[in-house]
């Protein structure tokens, strides 16, 4: 199986593109026959304000630019294949980012896209207007947000879970890709009507039965949900706590010291964009650990 999986990552050549490029390395050489690519994309934009500003000479620039951004990208190719001892190809790109990542990613057939969380002109806010954002929305396949440089392989692996399709995907490329580590699988749950009952001066003692049932509930939805799942027992805890998701989510990174969270992307909105959910985007801004997003297993 790892001989057919097939890694992309994308550098603009910021510090926080080389730590996401040294995890794709790891990954890539955990993972014997795995093919790991680096793409650089050389913005359109840039070129035509290059073309507007050099005019005769734009070609010859455009040329070296071209020639010296292979070479850079070539570089680190080399190191990282020397350091990791897999192998390593480069692909150099012109356009839109978003539409040639996307399109290098559905060429190679990638099963995972490895991005840094901020590139080189960040803004204080994770994310917001990024290329690594619009990619998480717009492609189906999985998307490692790198936020650190590795220190070692990913150890403890928190998925947050709702029991969905989505959710089963994302735990089950968790163990894809880190067959030896450590599951926690997360549900938070609520009783949807909680305040409205307060509200209505319902006792505490009973809108704690209601809270009691839903927590019955959602563990006999867990052990369904396990029992889907091709992962070992013994590389699987499950925890089920009340609460709202995000909030959990956050704490129980910190108290279980996870390396990465693994988050489920659900369906196909009719602007062609996928949808990242409210949680999710929360997490990816807040969280400390990198992210990874998987909506579908591919």
């Amino acid at each position: 199986m790892t001989a057919s999986l097939s890694l992309l990552a994308t550098t603009d050549f910021s510090a926080p593109a080389r730590h996401a490029l040294e995890r794709a390395a790891q990954l890539a050489a955990a993972h014997p026959g795995a093919q790991l690519t680096l793409a650089h994309v050389v913005s359109a934009s840039m070129l035509a304000r290059l073309r507007g500003v050099m005019r005769d000479e734009a070609p010859a620039m455009e040329a070296r630019v071209a020639d010296e951004t292979q070479q850079a990208l070539t570089e680190l190719a080399a190191r990282l294949s020397t350091q990791y001892a897999c192998p390593v190809d480069t692909r150099l790109a012109q356009g839109v980012a978003l539409d040639a990542i996307t399109d290098l990613a559905d060429e190679l057939q990638a099963n995972l896209l490895v991005m840094g969380a901020r590139g080189a002109h960040f803004v204080r806010e994770f994310l917001l207007g990024s290329t690594t954002e619009r990619v998480l929305r717009r492609t189906r396949r999985p998307v490692l947000t790198v936020k650190h440089r590795p220190q070692g392989a990913y150890r403890r692996v928190l998925v947050p879970v709702d029991f969905s399709v989505h959710a089963l995907a994302a735990a089950q490329t968790a163990h894809r890709w880190l067959p030896d580590a450590e599951i926690v699988l997360l549900h938070t749950y609520e009783v949807d009507i909680e305040s409205t009952l307060r509200f209505a001066s319902i006792a505490e003692e009973q809108i704690h039965e209601y809270r009691v049932r839903a927590r019955e509930d959602a563990l006999d939805s867990m052990a369904q949900f396990v029992d889907l799942l091709s992962i070992p027992a013994g590389q699987l805890t499950r925890l089920v706590v009340h609460g709202a998701p995000t909030l959990r989510i956050l704490e129980h990174e910190q108290s279980l010291d996870t390396d990465l969270i693994v988050m489920g992307k659900h369906g196909q909105s009719t602007l062609e964009e996928l949808l990242l959910g409210s949680v999710t985007k929360h997490v990816l801004a807040y969280s400390s650990s990198d992210v990874l997003v998987a909506g579908h297993l591919v």
